[in-house]
């Protein structure tokens, strides 16, 4: 405040306005720049980087287990007792060590070990003991469509009766415990005892549907094998999705969607369920494996040509070939499909990737 000159009263002082000198050069460079906030998520030549090491680490890994499964297997049917040539116990001794030379099985353990994997590197898994008149491979090529047709159908049917069901167990007061009820009364018969009791039921007192065989061009034959996969891998799936969509109904997401006056339906279905539904996905992968390994009772009761079948037959008749060929299949059918899950999580759940 200055005294003015016409009088003594006081006048407030002129504002000094100070131009920027800076505003042509543009903002003044941070000092921070280029460093990365802690915490913040990789670029994307990160992620890809860490996708194809993770890519490299579970092929190494599947790779060591197929090669650790063959010295497995081939050592227990050194171990047990018998051979592929038993049946010919009427032949001379000398027809017998010819065919034993034939298909090298004098061979020491570890040359019969580099001989296989020399030749599987080749595709060729040899012939057949039991069945003569084809090799490994083609009894695979013809036996693996149809299991993992089955295990694909069992996987869909499975999926879409759990979802809705869990959906809506999830808003009931009691329905975890309801649906750990059908899930317990689910496992507890196992798949040669429900089997059996389908073909009771619908084959022989409804006469709905066949009691055996299979065709591609027959789609009743696929019902009853189908549903024995299932109804297994239906109740693990209604259990793990009913308690993931219960903590996905508490989370942030939902619990606005339901502060903005969303109805129930949409709560459940559009922001509870996927999150549901990417917690879940980590069950796919036992679930898969345990509908292969029940397979095999499966294919023996219906008398499918699958892989399962060929398995436990190849077992009984000592068809060294065979089971070794159906055993490596299965790993490597199983190692893929883990790999899959793997990476939809890793696509999907931004938390795999930090």
């Amino acid at each position: 405040m200055t005294a003015s000159p016409r009088g003594s009263g006081l006048v407030a002082a002129p504002r000094v306005r100070f131009a920027r000198t800076d505003r042509a050069r543009g903002p003044l460079p941070c000092p921070f720049a280029g460093i990365r906030r802690r915490g913040a998520a990789p670029n994307g030549g990160d992620d890809a980087m860490n996708l194809l090491r993770h890519l490299a680490l579970r092929l190494i890994t599947t790779l060591a287990t197929l090669f650790g499964l063959l010295v497995i297997c081939l050592a227990l049917l050194h171990a047990v007792p018998g051979g592929p040539f038993d049946q010919e116990k009427l032949a001379p001794p000398e027809v017998q060590a010819a065919l034993a030379a034939r298909y090298r099985l004098d061979q020491p353990f570890w040359v019969q070990v580099g001989d296989y994997v020399a030749a599987a590197t080749r595709g060729d898994l040899g012939p057949s003991f039991q069945y003569s008149d084809y090799s490994v491979q083609e009894l695979i090529a013809a036996a693996a469509p149809i299991t993992l047709t089955l295990g694909a159908l069992a996987v869909l049917l499975s999926l879409s009766l759990a979802v809705p069901l869990a959906c809506w167990l999830a808003t009931r007061r009691r329905g975890l415990q309801l649906a750990s009820l059908a899930s317990l009364l689910a496992l507890a018969l196992p798949k040669f005892v429900l089997a059996p009791l389908l073909v009771l039921l619908f084959a022989l007192t409804l006469g709905w549907l066949p009691a055996a065989g299979f065709a591609w061009d027959a789609p009743q034959t696929f019902v009853l094998p189908v549903l024995s996969l299932a109804l297994p891998q239906f109740a693990v799936l209604l259990r793990a999705l009913s308690e993931n969509l219960r903590a996905a109904l508490d989370s942030p997401p939902a619990i606005a969607a339901a502060a903005r006056g969303y109805s129930q339906a949409r709560v459940v279905w559009r922001h509870a369920l996927p999150l549901a539904l990417t917690q879940t996905l980590g069950f796919l992968g036992p679930v898969l494996i345990a509908l292969l390994s029940g397979s095999a009772i499966v294919e023996m009761v219906f008398g499918i040509p699958g892989l399962g079948r060929y398995l436990v037959s190849a077992a009984l008749n000592r068809d060294y070939t065979l089971l070794i060929g159906a055993v490596l299949t299965v790993a490597l059918i199983v190692a893929c499909v883990n790999l899959v899950i793997d990476l939809l999580q890793y696509l999907i759940d931004p938390r795999v990737r930090n």
